[in-house]
């Protein structure tokens, strides 16, 4: 019997893709180009074609409306991709929509860790500034290479990326919400993991995540991925656990009890 029978016609697995966040303080296109061209300095590929969010949180409401279109071409100008849209109003759904791009709810559950800082007021009488925040950031300079280990020993903040390609990943720092740590191999939390850590990225089923206090936002072994909205489940959180694939499952438990005879 041909093995194709058996395949799905489709599967959904968590992505290692990121996006940058376009964080728009104007409308102004002339402004967003001259801060865009002054962020740049001229560099042709300081982006890469990146997947990009734009947010209107910080557009004063009131004014002219945005020009979806010219703000998607001037984007791409810069070699951003756009791809959605966060923090917009109802009104601006339609627009936004006939223009190709996806609408994005930013979560509204607050973080512990580093609070997002009060707005900045903007002179008006210079351009408004457009900040392009990077979701893939290098790893840190404490970062170190073995030979099948990369190992961290600074916090992984929000915003932050760290990818230990064809290896194992060791945090000995804290990994803060909002932060995303990947491994083809097991990923070692000596400290309190957040955020959202994905083993086996490579597609190694064998792989595991371990934490010393587990809090995570997603979690996913070879592409299959499991999400706590409502919290890690009590009987584990801080405290030592691992992470497995058993079948085509997420499998959570005890450290502790897993080493007992």
């Amino acid at each position: 019997m041909s093995k194709s029978l058996f395949q799905k016609p489709i599967e959904i697995k968590i992505s290692t893709v990121v996006a940058v966040s376009a964080i728009l303080a104007t409308a102004d296109r002339i402004a967003l180009d001259a801060a865009l061209a002054e962020m740049t300095g001229g560099t042709a590929d300081f982006f890469e074609d990146d997947l990009t969010v734009i947010d209107v949180a910080a557009v004063p409401a009131g004014g002219d409306p945005i020009d979806w279109g010219g703000l998607i071409a001037l984007l791409k100008k810069y070699r951003l991709n756009p791809v959605a849209v966060r923090n917009a109003p109802p009104e601006m759904a339609a627009d936004i929509a006939a223009h190709g791009l996806s609408l994005e709810t930013a979560s509204a559950k607050p973080r512990e860790e580093e609070p997002a800082p009060k707005p900045v007021p903007v002179s008006t009488a210079a351009p408004a500034p457009v900040a392009v925040v990077a979701a893939q950031a290098q790893p840190p300079a404490a970062a170190s290479h073995g030979t099948d280990v990369m190992i961290i020993d600074t916090p992984v903040r929000a915003g932050q990326r760290i990818y230990a390609r064809g290896c194992d990943l060791v945090v000995t720092a804290v990994v803060n919400n909002g932060a995303e740590i990947i491994a083809d191999g097991s990923i070692h939390v000596y400290n309190t993991l957040n955020g959202r850590a994905l083993a086996g990225a490579s597609g190694n089923a064998q792989a595991r995540i371990f934490a010393l206090n587990m809090s995570p936002e997603l979690v996913s072994i070879a592409g299959v991925y499991s999400t706590f909205e409502d919290g890690f489940p009590q009987e584990y959180a801080r405290s030592p656990t691992q992470i497995r694939l058993v079948g085509d499952r997420i499998d959570i438990s005890s450290v502790n009890t897993a080493n007992r005879a």
